[in-house]
């Protein structure tokens, strides 16, 4: 919930070509536009679409987690009454995957099976119970190969290797290795063996799902004019037809992907996914339609979810509290493929270079196969987990030299107008408005140490990107684009091919082109992500739509703009500067009284300039240090985060509560506060739930008769918070107005997730003296570090609490005495 809603608007000025000096529709509170129309049950999913003569289908899944296929007999599948149609991976060899360099995915499965579940054919049928039975009906013959479950064994052995070719079907030579990055910056073993004090750790960050509300789900046609037409639950429509186009090996022009509403993502459909390949190869096939609808246990095991990683981290500073040097090593368990793996590799270092500034720095990534569920990205893409480790090792830095955690970040900000110390620019930065925020409105400096025992605050800081600076695949073409055209009607009519995944994409394009157009929302329609009807846009992923997609929304409604405002000018007999285009009319900015409706506007634009339409684009500037890699992580804009939280634990039970969360996000202009608040709040409450709640995982032990099986595949099992478990969450927006993007917009969507991980962490620290480094934070992890201070007797504790022995039972002996001393 927010509570108390705050906007701190730091730099308030306007674009030179702002509309108007005040605002009509940016920065209202409005409602997104389809929120009525979920909330009713009239927005259109994709299980929702049925189509005459359609088929249903299902895949067979692999039960070994590592096996050659010898051979596959599909003729009694066939033969069941009902089926239509059944394909295997030898109708579809060509591999493919979302990066361009890592192409290391068939539709389904050619040669081998790299983890259970791993898709290996599929089948149309009239309904769903036929086409499951004749999936039973498909004999399939393995030769077993030994697994890898464990990535420190995948990082020493190679045979035998996951994948034996690369992506030019050359033999793989980095055994299970998928991606090495080691950057250094600067000096650092000498700034970190010269520092005052160091600290040095190791953290590990378990993996987790998505789980979003709605499973994966397919519907292919193909038309009798050749056409083929997929609607699927998608984050990235113009990825799945590149990857349908290649797969298919069909010409692009001839295939169609649209993608109705969305039931959540969160990262998890940012890949193409076999189900979408299959229901377009079973359609081409039956000359039926086709639908494949995942069930939840599908969706954990396809699941693409947040990289488990080990890290290891030296951090050092001066005697003053300044950051001298970082250095991080860190495994990465990538599963069965590559999916984002080559960025993530980089991520987990690259996106780590502020807000707190550091001048020498240095990671080395790994990150290596194993024979589990293939990870990719989730919220907050590479960077949660080793901000995770680096934001607790900034606190016991802070710890060492005797400084509130607070003051040490404002001590080590990474100033605006900067650059990282890896060649990152930064250019507005509201970071120390957010310290200021979560300070004031967490009542800290009265918390802090302050609080009973086993009851503490804690903080932490972020920064993340708004959007990539570059293409996932190189090109010169914009990475968005907009087309907007004006009617008769004076409705405005906004094509987007960006992905609404619940995020309100289409909400804010509608919002600014509103806003150029001095239009009300009930007047602007958007038509969204689809690729026969819209502009390209690369997708929603990386916080990129409100900026990118933004900035072309603006493009294209201010060329309108400039022209209605010619016809009106000319009309009312007034230089063009002066026609002010608000609310659905357009008057004289001198003589209010003067003024016509939008319709009339548009019927005299038309009139003097013919038909009414603009397009508008975004690419972005030249960003990203001169090496290797050194574009990957660079962005036009940073968001800024800084996370406040409460906590009580138990220290009987080892049980953790999260009481509250303060959040301040600078998230530039917030075109819809309402939008930005809801980010805030869904990023913080995913935070909350890795933090004590989540795990994904499989039976690791190899001699164990279930090795390579989901632990938990269903939501009875996989425990997300219930409103029930969900703390408080106070929701503060900073505005440092940004010269990068739309009216000064940055991101909002991923980087409020970061920092609230390790703000509970710190919080822990506070409230009974110990340091939780391996999450998820369980009650046995809780106790277990109360029971290895046992016998601990070091100075009292910054915060002044009881931390020379915080045993179990000396924990128990002072609860008792307090308890006495009450009654």
């Amino acid at each position: 919930m927010a509570g108390g809603i705050e906007r701190k608007v730091i730099n308030t000025t306007h674009g030179p070509d702002a509309p108007h000096g005040d605002f009509t529709r940016v920065g209202q509170r409005a409602r997104k536009i389809d929120g009525i129309g979920k909330a009713t049950g009239e927005a259109v999913y994709t299980d929702d679409i049925v189509l005459p003569g359609m088929l249903h289908a299902k895949t067979l899944r692999s039960p070994h987690a590592h096996a050659k296929i010898l051979s596959i007999d599909t003729s009694r599948a066939l033969a069941l009454a009902g089926v239509h149609a059944v394909v295997v991976g030898s109708e579809m060899p060509v591999k493919y995957g979302v990066i361009p360099w890592t192409p290391d995915e068939n539709a389904l499965a050619t040669d081998k099976v790299r983890f259970i579940g791993d898709e290996v054919a599929a089948v149309a049928a009239i309904d769903e119970d036929t086409a499951n039975a004749a999936l039973a009906l498909i004999d399939v013959e393995y030769e077993l190969l030994e697994p890898f479950f464990d990535p420190h064994k995948s990082l020493v052995q190679s045979e035998p290797q996951i994948h034996e070719t690369d992506a030019r079907g050359q033999p793989y030579k980095k055994g299970n290795i998928s991606k090495n990055v080691l950057l250094e910056f600067g000096e650092v073993d000498a700034a970190i063996d010269g520092a005052a004090h160091v600290v040095e750790d190791d953290y590990v960050f378990h993996g987790t799902a998505h789980a979003p509300i709605e499973p994966h789900c397919a519907v292919a046609r193909f038309g009798s004019d050749g056409v083929l037409t997929l609607w699927s639950s998608t984050q990235i429509p113009h990825y799945v037809h590149r990857a349908l186009a290649r797969v298919l090996e069909m010409p692009a022009h001839r295939i169609r992907v649209i993608q109705p509403h969305l039931g959540g993502a969160f990262g998890g459909k940012s890949d193409p996914f076999s189900l979408e390949f299959c229901v377009c190869k079973l359609a081409m096939k039956s000359k039926r339609p086709v639908k494949m609808l995942y069930t939840r246990e599908e969706t954990f095991y396809t699941h693409r979810g947040r990289h488990p990683m080990e890290m290891h981290f030296r951090t050092a500073c001066d005697a003053e509290g300044r950051v001298t040097g970082v250095d991080s090593k860190i495994l990465i368990d990538g599963g069965s493929y590559s999916s984002f793996g080559l960025v993530t590799t980089y991520y987990s270092g690259q996106l780590l270079t502020g807000p707190c500034h550091f001048p020498t720095y240095r990671f080395d990534s790994t990150r290596v196969f194993t024979n589990k569920p293939p990870c990719g990205p989730k919220r907050g893409h590479g960077s949660v987990q080793p901000r995770f480790a680096l934001e607790i090792q900034l606190d016991r830095l802070a710890t060492k030299v005797g400084l509130d955690p607070i003051e040490f970040r404002r001590r080590n900000l990474q100033a605006e107008n900067s650059q990282t110390v890896n060649g990152q620019t930064i250019t507005s930065n509201g970071y120390l408005e957010c310290l200021d925020v979560v300070e004031e409105a967490s009542g800290w400096k009265d918390k802090r140490g302050k609080l009973p025992f086993g009851r503490g605050v804690g903080m932490a800081g972020s920064m993340y990107i708004s959007g990539t600076n570059y293409a996932v695949y190189p090109n010169d073409m914009p990475q968005a684009g907009i087309l907007v055209k004006l009617d008769r009607s004076g409705l405005a009519q906004v094509y987007t091919g960006t992905s609404d995944i619940g995020q309100g994409s289409s909400s804010v394009m509608a919002t600014l082109v509103a806003e150029e157009l001095g239009l009300r929302l009930d007047q602007v329609r958007v038509i969204a992500a689809d690729t026969d009807l819209t502009p390209v846009d690369l997708g929603a992923y990386s916080s990129r739509i409100t900026l990118m997609a933004g900035n072309a929304s603006v493009d294209a409604g201010r060329k309108l703009r400039k022209q209605v405002q010619a016809a009106v000018g000319e009309h009312f007999d007034i230089p063009p500067q002066q026609v002010m285009l608000a609310e659905g009319f357009a008057f004289d900015r001198e003589d209010g009284e003067r003024r016509i409706t939008s319709q009339q506007a548009f019927e005299l634009t038309e009139t003097k300039f013919e038909t009414l339409a603009a397009t508008g684009s975004y690419n972005t500037p030249d960003r990203g240090g001169d090496y290797r890699g050194g574009t990957i992580g660079a962005s036009p804009a940073y968001s800024f985060t800084a996370h406040a939280a409460e906590v009580s634990v138990d220290t009987e039970t080892g049980e953790i509560k999260i009481e509250k969360f303060w959040v301040a996000h600078d998230c530039g202009r917030a075109i819809s506060p309402v939008q930005v608040e809801g980010q805030i709040e869904g990023s913080t409450y995913m935070g909350a739930a890795e933090v004590v709640l989540e795990s994904h995982d499989v039976y690791s032990d190899e001699s164990h008769v279930e090795a390579g099986l989901h632990r938990r595949p269903s939501l009875l099992e996989y425990t997300i918070p219930t409103s029930l478990d969900t703390p408080e969450i106070d929701a503060r927006i900073v505005e440092s107005i940004d010269p990068e993007g739309p009216y000064g917009a940055k991101e909002a969507g991923e980087g409020p997730l970061h920092g609230s991980i390790p703000a509970v962490a710190n919080a822990i620290y506070d409230a009974c003296g110990i340091w939780l480094t391996e999450l998820p934070f369980s009650p046995g992890k809780v106790l277990a570090a109360l029971r290895a201070k046992q016998g601990e007797t070091s100075a009292p504790s910054p915060n002044g609490k009881a931390s020379a022995d915080t045993s179990v039972e000396a924990i128990r002996a002072r609860l008792a005495a307090a308890k006495k001393g009450k009654s």
